[in-house]
């Protein structure tokens, strides 16, 4: 079952504009090791989803895997080949909003060689460039 939200207080939402960078969730805080976006742009349920199967699969029970987004946007389509007018499309799927230096996934208690490669999967399945980060030790 793909994620979304329990309760929204507008069923639609506006398209709107990703500008800047992610001041918030940009550093690695729960796991050891992350994945963080190089690009701004929507993330689907559904592969959010698959990028958890993907991770959970090749680290089989060996380290944590923390989901760092959430879909909290409804995007909207009309069915094909209708008409103009008659207003705006019903809910198509949720999304997550990622803007450049969010980190998405987040690996820990496995060396950075698995999750190096545990990354590289995943990677393959997202709409965005991506980059490994370690967690910083001040």
């Amino acid at each position: 079952m793909a994620l979304m939200p329990k309760r929204v207080k507008h069923r639609k939402s506006q398209r709107g504009r990703i500008k800047g960078n992610a001041t918030r969730g940009n550093t690695v805080v729960f796991g050891d090791y992350g994945i963080q976006s190089l690009d701004a742009g929507w993330i689907r349920a559904t592969t959010i989803e698959a990028g958890r199967i993907a991770a959970q699969q090749y680290v089989r029970g060996e380290g944590k895997l923390y989901i760092r987004i959430f879909p909290t946007k409804s995007v909207t389509s009309t069915p094909l080949e209708t008409r103009m007018g008659k207003g705006k499309g019903e809910p198509d799927f949720w999304a997550a909003v990622v803007k450049p230096g969010t980190i998405l996934y987040e690996l820990s208690g496995v060396t950075e060689q698995q999750a190096k490669v545990c990354f590289a999967r995943l990677a393959s399945k997202l709409p965005v460039k991506v980059r490994f980060v370690e967690r910083r030790t001040a």
